[in-house]
C-alpha cells in the first residue's frame, strides 16, 4: 500500500503523458474537437493533446481518391447509354479552413461518396439527355469537360476538387449496338461500290483514250503512206514519160521509125506482165488492130507534149 501510495503519482503522470501524445500518420490530418466543438488540426508527426478533454473527431486524408462508377443515362431520341468511368478527387489544399470544411460537411465517408457519385452520374445524365445516340462516341471529351466544369462547384463546398475524370467505355443496347455495326457495313460497302465504279470509270475511259489514240496514229500512218504511194505513182509516171520522150527525141535524130520502139516497148510490156504477174487478170487487145489502135494513141500523146512545149 505504501508503495502505490509512494508511486502511484508517478504512475498517474506516465498514463496521462501516454494518453497526450497522438502520432499522426504522413497523408492524413487529424481534426481535435473538445466537449464536442472544433478545437484544431494535427498535422503529420508526434503531437500533443489534452487527455480525457480533446477528442480525434476525424482523420482526413489528403490523398488522392479514386471511384468507379458504372451507370446508365437516356438520349433524347430514347437510345440508352452504359457508362463505365473512374473520377480522380482530393481534398483541395491543407489549410485548417479547408480541413475544417472536409470534416463536418458529411456524417460519414460513405455519405460523401453516395453524394459524389450521384452528382456526376446526374451531370452525365443531364448532358447526354440533350444529344442523340449517333452523337454520342464523338462526345468522350465534351461529357468530360461539362461534368468538370458542373462538380467542381458543388465539390470546393465539400473541400474538395475534381482531379480528373476518365470515361473508359460507352456502350448501348444490343440492339442499338447490332443496327450500328449494320449501319457501318453498309455504309463500307456503299463505299466500296463507290469506289469500284470510279475504277472502272477510270479503266473505261483509259481504254477508251487508248483505243482513240490508237486509230488516230493508224489513221495517220495511213494518210502518210497513201500520201508516198501517191507521190511514188506520180514519179513513176513522170519518168516513164522523160524516158519515151528522150527515146523518141533520139529516134527523131537518128531518123528511124518511131513505130518500131513503140513496139518493141509494147512487147517489153507484155513480157514483163506475164513474167511478174501475181495472178491478177490484165485484159489487153492482142490483135494487129489493137496493137495499131495502142500504137496511135501513145503517138497522139506524144504529139500533144511536143505542142505544148
Amino acid at each position: 500500500m505504501n508503495f502505490l501510495l509512494q508511486y502511484g503519482w508517478i504512475i498517474v503522470v506516465i498514463l496521462i503523458l501516454f494518453l497526450s501524445l497522438v502520432t499522426v500518420n504522413q497523408g492524413t490530418i487529424d481534426v481535435i474537437t473538445m466537449f464536442g466543438k472544433y478545437r484544431r488540426i494535427l498535422r503529420p508527426g508526434l503531437n500533443f493533446k489534452i487527455p480525457l478533454l480533446e477528442q480525434v473527431f476525424k482523420t482526413v486524408s489528403i490523398q488522392n481518391r479514386s471511384v468507379e462508377l458504372e451507370f446508365q443515362a437516356v438520349t433524347i431520341d430514347q437510345a440508352n447509354v452504359n457508362f463505365k468511368s473512374m473520377l480522380l478527387y482530393s481534398v483541395i489544399n491543407q489549410d485548417e479552413e479547408t480541413i475544417k470544411n472536409v470534416a463536418f460537411k458529411f456524417i460519414s465517408d460513405k455519405d460523401l461518396m453516395q453524394a459524389l457519385i450521384r452528382t456526376v452520374e446526374g451531370s452525365i445524365r443531364s448532358y447526354v439527355a440533350t444529344k442523340r445516340q449517333a452523337e454520342i462516341l464523338l462526345l468522350r471529351r465534351e461529357i468530360v469537360e461539362f461534368v468538370k466544369e458542373q462538380i467542381d462547384i458543388s465539390l470546393e463546398d465539400w473541400g474538395y476538387h475534381l482531379q480528373d475524370l476518365q470515361i473508359n467505355d460507352i456502350t448501348f443496347d444490343a440492339r442499338i449496338m447490332e443496327s450500328m455495326s449494320k449501319v457501318v457495313a453498309s455504309n463500307n460497302l456503299k463505299a466500296a461500290a463507290e469506289n469500284e465504279g470510279q475504277a472502272l470509270l477510270i479503266t473505261k475511259t483509259k481504254a477508251a483514250e487508248a483505243e482513240g489514240n490508237a486509230i488516230k496514229i493508224a489513221a495517220e500512218a495511213e494518210r502518210e503512206a497513201a500520201r508516198l504511194r501517191g507521190q511514188g505513182v506520180a514519179l513513176f509516171r513522170e519518168e516513164v514519160a522523160r524516158g519515151m520522150s528522150q527515146a523518141a527525141e533520139q529516134m527523131k535524130q537518128a531518123n528511124l521509125d518511131t513505130n518500131v520502139i513503140l513496139f518493141s516497148m509494147w512487147t517489153e510490156a507484155v513480157k514483163n506482165f506475164a513474167e511478174y504477174g501475181k495472178g491478177n487478170v490484165i485484159f489487153l487487145d492482142g490483135s494487129a488492130q489493137g496493137m495499131d489502135r495502142t500504137m496511135q494513141q501513145i503517138m497522139a500523146m506524144m504529139k500533144a507534149k511536143e505542142m505544148g512545149a
